[in-house]
């Protein structure tokens, strides 16, 4: 696995970082991981501070940011983060952000035009968000040739029409309409169910439980594995306690089996897994260790800041 700050390579496919956000998530580890095991964060504080957790002031940090994907000459994003501008009355943290998003971008060699896929995981608040910019007062795509993939499952979930109990209650308020809608009605969607082939080195799969239409997208290329699986592992203490949920899991038993599938694929095939929020190193290998997992080696990405 050939590695450098910036850019890792696993077979044929280059993997990149795009960082929109790293910091305070405003929440404590109780809030946001409630059923993590007593004692949990301290007793594994040595590596979950300070990448994942501030002890000093019980927060947890997170990262938001873009895998950026390159694959048989096609540039794909994979999660989009939270966009600037956008109001978030529920959710005052992501609530009209104005960031260096697209300059990050930019930095990495691309143009919003150049994107020719994007992969929204599951459509939270805080994956599809750079989906759309705003010009004037209408939202329009963000990346204007691109093919947008999304879970038909939570397309219709969180559609607003169909007036779906959620756990995020009114959480998500405003999301559908500003960065799921515009691409949608710009004919720019592919709404796909069960699995789908985005090349020879690419798949995506259904992984429920964070959502019902949350996804994993499967990298394999010259013998080298990865899996992109967005929220299904959130905090680096899932992969010591995998059946801890965040507060954020809509069937919380259902994401404990698939995070628990997921992690224990990595560990059979030496998967580096890619979570959407690791602050760090962004990215992990990891071993099983009894019932549990381990972190056997971070990936090669400079520590964000």
């Amino acid at each position: 696995m050939d590695q450098s700050p910036k850019q890792i390579t696993l077979g044929d496919v280059t993997v990149s970082r795009i960082k929109e956000f790293y910091g305070s998530s405003r929440m404590s580890p109780g809030q946001f991981f409630p059923d993590s095991p007593r004692g949990s964060w301290e007793e594994h504080r040595h590596w979950l501070a300070p990448d994942f957790w501030n002890p000093e002031e019980d927060d947890c940090r997170t990262a938001i940011q873009t895998w950026l994907v390159r694959s048989e000459g096609r540039t794909i994003l994979v999660d989009t983060g939270v966009g600037n501008h956008k109001d978030r009355p529920y959710a005052p943290v992501w609530s009209r952000l104005d960031t260096n998003y697209l300059d990050h971008l930019a930095a990495a060699g691309v143009r919003p035009e150049d994107v020719d896929i994007v992969v929204n995981t599951h459509l939270h608040i805080d994956h599809v968000g750079w989906n759309t910019r705003l010009d004037g007062r209408s939202w329009v795509p963000t990346f204007p040739n691109a093919t947008y993939l999304m879970p038909r499952r939570d397309f219709d979930f969180w559609d607003p029409a169909n007036e779906n109990r959620t756990v995020l209650g009114r959480g998500n308020q405003n999301v559908f309409e500003d960065s799921v809608t515009p691409v949608h009605q710009a004919g720019l969607t592919h709404l796909w169910d069960g699995t789908y082939r985005i090349d020879k080195n690419l798949r995506l799969d259904l992984a429920p439980g964070h959502t019902p239409g949350s996804s994993v997208l499967t990298l394999e290329s010259g013998g080298e594995r990865a899996l992109f699986v967005g929220d299904l592992v959130h905090t680096a203490l899932q992969i010591a306690e995998p059946d801890t949920n965040s507060c954020f899991c809509e069937d919380p038993a259902q994401s404990r089996a698939t995070r628990r599938e997921l992690l224990g694929r990595a560990a059979e095939s030496n998967a580096l897994v890619f979570p959407a929020h690791f602050g760090g190193q962004g990215a992990v290998e990891v071993a099983r260790s009894g019932s549990k997992f381990a972190i056997k080696e971070w990936a090669g990405f400079s520590r964000v800041s």
